[in-house]
Formats: C-alpha cells, sequence, structure tokens
C-alpha cells in the first residue's frame, strides 16, 4: 500500500531545534551552515578576524539563530566561542569523535552542513565547557604552573653552576631554595669568595653539617664568568618568583567573584594565612576560599590538598547537575573501563588518551595513596599487590573522582565511615576464609589477646 505525503514525514526524524547554526573552524576559514528566518537553508563564507567572527554572530542573531554548533578544532574554537556566548547564543561544542560524516567525500561545506543537520535533530552530545570565571580561573592556573616550572629549571641551571665553580655547599643544605641558601648565592653573585666570609652570613646553628665541612664546601674555583651567570640566573628565578605571586593575587580576585552570598546580601570574609607557605605553595588561604566556593570541606578526603582541588574545580566548576550521576562523571574523566563488545561477546577495553587536567589532578592524588594509612591507603596497596600500580592508581582515581562528585552535588561532608565498614567486612570475610583453610588442614584458629 502506498504511504501519503503525511506518513512519510512522519516516519523522519523530528527537528527539535530548527533555529541551528553549525559552524566547521579553520585557523582562517570558517564554513557556516544556518536555517534563516524563513527556515531556508544558508551556507557562508568567513574569515578569522574578530571583526568576522562579530559580524558572523550578528548576522546569526539577526537570522533568529539560537543554537550554534561547532567541532572543536585545536584552540581555534576558543575565541568563536567567546565570542558567540557575548553575543547570547547557546554554542555547543561537540567531539569530532562523537559523529561521522555520512559521505565518503569530505569537505568543509559537507561538513558544516552535516553537523548543522544533526543538530537540528537533536543528535550532538555537547562538550562541557566551564563558566567564564572558572575559565579565567584556569588561565591564570596554568600561566603560575608554567613560572613554576621555570623557576625550578633555573634553579637547576644554579646547581650546575654552583658544580662547575667546585662549590659543594648545595650537598651540605638540603634546600638551596630556603633562607639560607638564598643567602649563600647571592652573596657569591655579589662577588664575595673568602669561605669564612659568606659563612659569616648565615646562621650555622639550623644546619646539620659542622663548621669545618661547611668552609670546605664553600672553597670553590670563583671565575669572573660563572659568577656572572649566576648574578643573571638568580635575577631570572626572582623574576619567576615575583610573577607567580602576581598570578597569585589574579586567582585569589577570581576566588572572591566565586564566593557566595550570604543572607545578608554579602560575600564572607576569608582570613589571610597564617601558617608558614612552603616552597611553590600558595600565599593565600586557599582552603578557606575552596570550603566556602564548593560548600564542603574536601581536603578531609586522604591525598586531596587545596592545589588538586584548585585544579580540577577549575575545570569542572562546581555545578555538578551537568552529569547526571557519578558514574557519567567518571567516564567523562576517563576513569572508568570502556568495554568493547561486538556479537554478545566482549573482546576487551577501549584504550583513551586524555589530556584533562582534572583527570590529571585525580590520578596524582591517587598515586601519594601508597603512603597513607587509612581506608583508601589499604585498598590502593591491595589493588597494586593483585593487580599492579597502574590499574590501582585508576581505580582509587575514580573512587575519589565519585568522592568529590557525591560532596560537591549533595554539600554533604566527608565521610570515612563508609570506607572503613567496607574495610571491616573484607576483613571479616578474610578471616573466615583463613578459618577454612585451618579447618581444611586439622588446625583450629583462636583470637589471642596480648
Amino acid at each position: 500500500m502506498m504511504k501519503t505525503e503525511k506518513q512519510i514525514r512522519d516516519l523522519q526524524l523530528a527537528i527539535i531545534q530548527p533555529h541551528t547554526a553549525a559552524i566547521d573552524i579553520g585557523s582562517m576559514l570558517m564554513m557556516v551552515a544556518y536555517s534563516d528566518s524563513q527556515g531556508n537553508q544558508c551556507l557562508l563564507e568567513t574569515d578569522g578576524f574578530t571583526q568576522s567572527l562579530e559580524s558572523l554572530a550578528e548576522t546569526l542573531k539577526s537570522e533568529g539563530v539560537k543554537e550554534v554548533a561547532m567541532e572543536a578544532t585545536g584552540v581555534y574554537w576558543m575565541s568563536l566561542y567567546e565570542v558567540l556566548e557575548q553575543k547570547g547564543l547557546h554554542v555547543t561544542l561537540i567531539n569530532p569523535r562523537h559523529f561521522k560524516n555520512a559521505d565518503a567525500q569530505k569537505t568543509d561545506v559537507k561538513d558544516c552542513q552535516w553537523i548543522q543537520q544533526l543538530h537540528a535533530h537533536g543528535l550532538l552530545r555537547a562538550s562541557h565547557i566551564a563558566p567564564e570565571l572558572f575559565r579565567e580561573l584556569k588561565g591564570y592556573l596554568h600561566e603560575r604552573n608554567v613560572l613554576r616550572n621555570q623557576k625550578s629549571d633555573t634553579l637547576n641551571r644554579i646547581h650546575r653552576i654552583l658544580t662547575l665553580m667546585n662549590i659543594k655547599v648545595q650537598h651540605l643544605i638540603s634546600d638551596m631554595e630556603g633562607v639560607t641558601g638564598m643567602k649563600l648565592l647571592r652573596a657569591i653573585a655579589s662577588g664575595k669568595e673568602e669561605p669564612e666570609e659568606l659563612l659569616s652570613l648565615i646562621n650555622t646553628d639550623r644546619l646539620k653539617a659542622g663548621k669545618e665541612e661547611l668552609l670546605k664546601s664553600l672553597k670553590g674555583i670563583y671565575k669572573q664568568q660563572q659568577v656572572i651567570i649566576l648574578k643573571h640566573s638568580l635575577e631570572a628565578y626572582d623574576f619567576f618568583l615575583k610573577q607567580m605571586k602576581q598570578y597569585e593575587q589574579l586567582i585569589e580576585e577570581v576566588l572572591t567573584k566565586m564566593l557566595p552570598i550570604d543572607e545578608t546580601g554579602n560575600k564572607p570574609k576569608i582570613a589571610k594565612k597564617k601558617s608558614h607557605v612552603r616552597k611553590n605553595q600558595y600565599g593565600i588561604n586557599l582552603k578557606s576560599y575552596l570550603e566556602k566556593i564548593t560548600g564542603t570541606d574536601i581536603t578531609q578526603v586522604d591525598g586531596m590538598d587545596e592545589i588538586s582541588i584548585l585544579e580540577i574545580i577549575s575545570v569542572t566548576g562546581v555545578d555538578m547537575s551537568k552529569w547526571r550521576t557519578a558514574e557519567h562523571f567518571t567516564s567523562w574523566l576517563n576513569l572508568c573501563p570502556r568495554l568493547k563488545v561486538s556479537g554478545g561477546k566482549t573482546l576487551g577495553h577501549q584504550k583513551r588518551l586524555t589530556n584533562n587536567k582534572a583527570t590529571q589532578a585525580f590520578r596524582i592524588a591517587a598515586q601519594t595513596m601508597w603512603k597513607h594509612k587509612g581506608a583508601l591507603g589499604n585498598l590502593y596497596r591491595r589493588l597494586a599487590a593483585q593487580k599492579g600500580s597502574k590499574k590501582a592508581v585508576k581505580a582509587i582515581a575514580r573512587k575519589l573522582a565519585v568522592i568529590f562528585y557525591n560532596m560537591i552535588k549533595h554539600k554533604i561532608p566527608y565521610d570515612k565511615s563508609r570506607l572503613e565498614q567496607n574495610a571491616e567486612k573484607r576483613k571479616a570475610r578474610r578471616i573466615i576464609y583463613l578459618e577454612k583453610e585451618a579447618k581444611k588442614y586439622g588446625y583450629i584458629m583462636q583470637n589471642i589477646v596480648a
């Protein structure tokens, strides 16, 4: 029986979002497919200059476009995303691995048309993009980390210069970046050579090395070229340290903007950090800021310090509703296995790589569990003994991500008793197993309390 035109239309996919546009992004060329106010399909080609991007956003807005989909390509999408977001358009950033062009002939025009068609039918899944304030925080954190690495490289070059000068003091003073070490370095860079004169500048009472040994270590070959290089290296070190502190001030300004407003309509005041600031640590009271912003104290979790939490929320934000469950969150972080199933059989697991900073922070936190005595530390050591350290790190990182997700979403404190209950159940099962094994060989286990 022949189908009517209405029946044929009913069999087609419904258009969920009629006012859509799709953009295929390049460094200088961008192809745009969109539906205008009359419902006609239009194509537009534009370059990557800021003026052109703003003109494109105005054109789409004037044609009634409300939803824009674009494929993430390198960093080229970021400037366009900012412009479209400022114009009030809802932007869906998609992962190119989540869609395929049906036509074998791949061109920029076909790509943008295909993306626009899929988006109109609601078949594209949006990638996670944190709000503007968290993106600003992420940028400052990245630059501070770059400066921290450059400072560490400069300090390594300073150690090399001391070795060339045959000065052995760096082997006797554990932290040359401390007060005593920097005093000696600046004195040497200023032209002082005599070991007695150099030693008189520092307090030797707090050093483990003896005076005679320190005098021997300061007797070196003071060439002018090495002293000049040391002087310039210290200037570079001071510059990187100064820049890091300036970025800390910017980070604190962003965190202040993130603070919630209380019942009186004011933001809570955060006290200054009282404890001593260690090397590469922040001079601001990160713990209090994070506790107010997230609504809970995540530093209570083993392995999760202030810097790790700051790195994570700069990527994820504090709105966990973007992930329906903790399983969705860990899948996005690439911390859960993804099976390859074909013909009803499991063929293995997909190997996925990610450069997600939040994932890296969770994995680094998991790597510290080998020294913790709590339930998470015991679980890590047990998994490492059974399956190896790599799988143990991923498993613990996933558990930390689940704890983080639930604490942020439900604003609840860390409850270590749940993990301890699991450990007690595991211990009880182990005792039952050992009793059965002992009985098998004719022995009876007794609980002897000393």
